[in-house]
């Protein structure tokens, strides 16, 4: 498990910390010497934002922008990769219009959207048909089984989540529904991503693994740190070893919580939270020429 972290944005910067392994103390040394050449990519909700129960209310951490803006002029790219639409992302973010976050991406719904700070638009393919159908079906669905009561649908657009944290017993609901859910979303050609007290129905394919490997490769860089805080940032985990076994240096950050224990374990560093993860941010800006 990684070193831990509790840095807040609104305490003076501490020194940068120091990753528990000898490949993640190796990527951040690569992001320092070479920072020009470093993406450091971000998870919204959970690593950028904290998890509130309705997550049209999530908003970014009151650290995370300043310490961005502090950040991204120094390093090659910034990138959020998110499960939400791009446009969401970026409404909750903040940032749109941001000095300092000129060249900022969003890599929305898994990578499908992408927004661009420099231009302001999104671009994305035609939706998957499943997810129409799946949007009408699902009321029902949940009705017939018995699990309407405490859960609710998310409309994503491009997906469908089923979030169970207002439930009587959030645990309990997540479990009844993970099976059936996971029915219902193969006859429709989607599949099922759980997170954190939800179960996202959305079109395979596509995972921040392979939106973050296509950015790196895209924009040629040298090193990549990524932070997340659910199970949904495993893919971008896996594809940062892959590119570290590749010869491209990388730092894996997990943002802290006792709901999901398995990015902690593989994570090169672990911070306490969205405050953890801007200070790591602030201490990065100022660790930087």
């Amino acid at each position: 498990m990684g070193s831990h972290d509790d840095t807040d944005s609104t305490h003076p910067a501490a020194s940068l910390p120091t990753p528990a392994t000898q490949a993640g103390r190796d990527g951040l040394a690569a992001v320092l010497a070479r920072p020009e050449r470093a993406v450091i990519a971000l998870d919204f909700d959970g690593t950028l934002a904290p998890i509130v129960p309705d997550p049209d209310q999530a908003r970014a951490h009151p650290g995370a922008l300043p310490a961005l803006a502090a950040l991204a002029p120094k390093v090659a790219a910034v990138a959020v990769v998110t499960g939400r639409p791009a446009g969401v992302a970026v409404r909750n973010g903040g940032f749109a219009g941001v000095p300092g976050l000129e060249h900022l991406v969003v890599l929305g719904h898994y990578g499908a959207e992408r927004w661009d700070a420099a231009t302001g638009d999104v671009t994305a393919p035609a939706p998957h048909p499943g997810v129409a159908a799946v949007r009408a079906e699902l009321p029902g669905f949940l009705d017939r089984i018995g699990a309407w009561r405490g859960t609710w649908i998310e409309e994503k657009g491009r997906s469908l989540a089923v979030h169970t944290r207002r439930a009587e017993d959030p645990q309990a609901a997540f479990d009844l529904l993970r099976e059936p859910l996971a029915g219902l979303a193969a006859r429709n050609g989607l599949i099922v991503e759980p997170g954190r007290m939800v179960l996202e129905l959305r079109p395979p394919g596509m995972d921040k693994g392979v939106a973050l490997a296509e950015y790196v490769r895209d924009l040629g860089a040298a090193s990549v740190l990524y932070a997340g805080d659910d199970l949904g940032d495993l893919p971008a985990f896996a594809a940062v070893e892959k590119l570290r076994a590749g010869g491209v240096p990388g730092v894996l950050v997990c943002s802290g919580s006792s709901e999901v224990t398995e990015l902690s374990e593989r994570a090169d560093l672990v911070v306490a939270g969205p405050a953890g993860v801007v200070g790591l941010l602030r201490s990065l800006a100022d660790e930087l020429p």
